[in-house]
């Protein structure tokens, strides 16, 4: 990976009000991040999360062509390298920005380390960040001008996601290159209400965009149309493939007969499945439940037990149940051994260091979203 011109960090760093002096120190801290692990649950151990870890960056567009080299693990810390971590120069800028908001939050100002499931929600909950990082443009134009769609074209009349009907779209299936547009349409009028793409990338991920009638890249689906969530909700469901048909759907005039579309799409994955297992670098794709790793990293973050907040806050249980004290609690229905768990947000303000803040939720619509990379 070759480092940044020193014009590219002197600007950065200026932007950030530091000295000509600190150029070349500040340049090599916002490479390298200390990751602290807070066990979770009773099987959990910091080799799973390493795991999960590797998954979360591989969405966001990490080759990963000399891990472990840029993932070290250690008992409790695991310390990432960036720029042996196979992003693109335009990923690293966005993430040398987060890195250095991390690294001046209270949190990681005194212990020296972020939270692991905090840092992963701040990749892939914060859907601003997702885009730029993995590089969603601002337009659906622009996506599009990528790709030669073909002119055939599905229709779903009975889908599992979206409360509408949709049309689907797609280029050629060029090794690991390939676009698929969803317009959600009015089943009446036609009226297209938003816009969802899938892309292949060259690890072998699928990367997510959400866009309005009109071509703009928003955070998430609009409920009233789509159970879609943010793009972290798409990669909980699509789980790195191409999602199969699993209703039956109708057949129209001038569109692909629902057979004609099954088949297609089942082809396309398993080309996109025979591609992914090739690659001999990133993550283990035959191991594709290793995902639901990443998944537990940021579910046990965001809704903590008292004990995974012991470790987090570096305090006696006791203390800590005492601060938490009449708050209530849930167990999350897919994974009950995560235990009695509190909602980040009712929480985060007992910590006794504030760390970088995080959206309010990572697959659904957030009241608060952030943005800590424009």
């Amino acid at each position: 990976m070759k480092k940044f011109s020193i014009l590219f960090v002197f600007f950065l760093l200026s932007c950030a009000n530091n000295s000509a002096s600190d150029l070349m120190a500040d340049a090599d801290t916002f490479e390298t991040l200390n990751l602290k692990w807070n066990k979770a649950y009773p099987d959990d151990n910091i080799q799973k999360s390493s795991i999960g870890l590797e998954w979360a960056l591989s969405y966001c567009g990490a080759i990963l062509p000399n891990a472990p080299g840029g993932i070290n693990v250690g008992t409790e810390i695991i310390t990432l390298n960036l720029s042996e971590l196979g992003f693109t120069d335009a990923a690293l800028e966005k993430l040398y920005k987060l890195h250095q908001k991390i690294k001046s939050s209270p949190e990681y100002q005194a212990n020296g380390t972020i939270d692991l499931g905090r840092y992963v929600t701040l990749l892939l909950g914060a859907p601003e960040h997702y885009y730029r990082i993995v590089g969603i443009p601002e337009k659906l134009d622009d996506v599009l001008s990528n790709y030669n769609l073909l002119p055939e074209k599905g229709y779903v009349n009975h889908s599992g996601v979206s409360l509408e009907h949709r049309i689907l779209r797609f280029s050629e299936q060029k090794k690991l290159n390939q676009v698929f547009v969803s317009s959600e349409v009015d089943s009446v009028s036609g009226a297209v209400y938003e816009y969802e793409t899938i892309e292949i990338i060259p690890n072998g991920q699928i990367r997510f965009g959400i866009f309005d009638a009109d071509g703009n890249r928003k955070n998430n689906a609009d409920a009233l149309h789509s159970n879609a969530g943010k793009p972290a909700k798409c990669m909980w469901c699509h789980e790195s493939i191409i999602q199969p048909l699993y209703n039956v759907q109708g057949n129209f005039p001038e569109f692909l007969t629902y057979l004609q579309l099954k088949e297609k799409l089942i082809n396309f994955n398993q080309l996109l499945q025979n591609q992914k297992y090739a690659l001999t670098t990133g993550v283990d794709f035959s191991q594709n439940q290793q995902n639901t790793l990443t998944e537990l990293l940021y579910i046990s973050f965001m809704e903590p037990s008292a004990e995974r907040l012991a470790l987090e806050w570096n305090l006696p249980l006791a203390n800590v149940q005492s601060l938490l004290l009449g708050l209530p609690t849930h167990t999350y229905h897919e994974f009950p051994f995560l235990g009695n768990l509190y909602d980040r947000n009712m929480i985060e303000n007992l910590a006794p260091h504030k760390g970088l803040s995080v959206s309010s939720s990572v697959r659904e619509a957030s009241e608060t979203e952030v943005n800590h990379i424009n």
